[in-house]
C-alpha cells in the first residue's frame, strides 16, 4: 500500500494549478504595496503595474486613496521647500525706533544757591551835638569866689577851682588879643575878643597854649590853670568885659547863653 506523500510530484497534472494561484496572489499583494509607495513619494495618479501577458491587473486605487496621496504629496514638496534656507531681508529700523527721542542726560543737581547775605544796615554816624557859641572855660570847676566886693576892693571876676595845671577853654569863638603877663597882679593872662563888643579874660594860668592874633574856636584849650599873680593857690580867675577894661558880672551874662558858672 503506497503511503501519501506530502509533496505533490512535479509530474502530478494539478500540480501547476495548485502553485500558480498562490504565487499570482503574493503578486498581487506585492503590486498594490509597490503602488501605494509610489503614491507617497509623490508619483501621483493611479498606480497600474502588471505582470506578465496572462495575469489580470489589480484594481485601481479608488479615489479617496488618491485624494490622500496628492496631500500627502503637496505636503512633502512643502516640506521640500521650507527646508531650503531663504536669506530674510535685514531688518528696517521702525521709524518709532529710529525718532524715538533720547534719553534725556541726567542733568547735574544743581546746588542751592546761597541766600545773599542781608545788606548790613549803615550805622547811623554819630552826630557830635554842634559846640555851642558859648561853654564853661572849666567845666566841673568848683566856685572859690563871685563877682562882687571882697575885702573892701571889688573882685571883678569869678574863681574856678581844680588842680593844676587842667586845660583852660576858650568861653567863645574869637581872637586872642593879649597872651602873658597882666598887671595888677593877674600873671599869666590871655584876652580874647569875640568880635561882639565883649571880650573874655583868663588870669593866673601857669602855662599859656596861644599866641596873640591867633583864631580860636569855642571850647578850644587855650592854657593851663596855675597860680601866676597875686594867687593863694591854683585857679582861673575869669572876667567878662564889655569893652577893654569894663568888667561885668560873668554869672549872668554867661547864664543867659546857656552856661552856669554857679554863682
Amino acid at each position: 500500500m503506497q503511503e501519501d506523500s506530502p509533496v505533490q510530484n512535479e509530474n502530478t497534472p494539478d500540480a501547476p494549478h495548485t502553485g500558480q494561484p498562490q504565487r499570482a496572489g503574493r503578486r498581487n499583494r506585492l503590486i498594490v504595496l509597490s503602488a501605494a509607495a509610489l503614491v507617497a513619494l509623490g508619483l501621483g495618479g493611479v498606480a497600474v503595474a502588471t505582470i506578465g501577458g496572462d495575469h489580470p491587473a489589480p484594481a485601481a486605487v479608488s479615489l479617496d486613496a488618491q485624494t490622500r496621496a496628492e496631500a500627502a504629496s503637496r505636503a512633502d514638496r512643502s516640506a521640500r521647500e521650507s527646508s531650503t534656507p531663504v536669506a530674510s531681508p535685514s531688518p528696517t529700523p521702525s521709524p518709532s525706533a529710529a525718532t524715538a527721542s533720547p534719553t534725556p542726560a541726567k542733568t547735574a543737581t544743581t546746588k542751592a544757591k546761597p541766600k545773599p547775605k542781608p545788606t548790613p544796615k549803615p550805622k547811623p554816624k554819630k552826630t557830635t551835638n554842634p559846640t555851642p557859641a558859648w561853654v564853661n572855660p572849666m567845666p566841673g570847676a568848683a566856685v572859690t569866689s563871685c563877682y562882687g566886693q571882697r575885702w573892701g576892693t571889688l573882685h571883678a571876676g569869678i574863681d574856678l577851682a581844680l588842680p593844676s595845671g587842667t586845660p583852660l577853654r576858650a568861653a567863645a569863638a574869637g581872637t586872642v588879643t593879649q597872651a602873658g603877663d597882666a598887671s595888677d597882679g593877674y600873671g599869666n593872662s590871655v584876652f580874647i575878643d569875640h568880635g561882639n563888643g565883649y571880650l573874655t579874660h583868663y588870669a593866673h594860668q601857669s602855662r599859656i597854649a596861644v599866641t596873640v592874633g591867633q583864631k580860636v574856636k569855642a571850647g578850644q584849650v587855650i592854657g593851663y590853670e596855675g597860680a601866676t599873680g597875686d594867687a593863694t593857690g591854683p585857679h582861673l580867675h575869669f572876667e567878662v568885659h564889655q569893652g577893654m577894661w569894663n568888667q561885668i558880672d560873668p554869672a549872668p551874662f554867661m547864664r543867659t547863653r546857656g552856661v552856669d558858672l554857679g554863682c
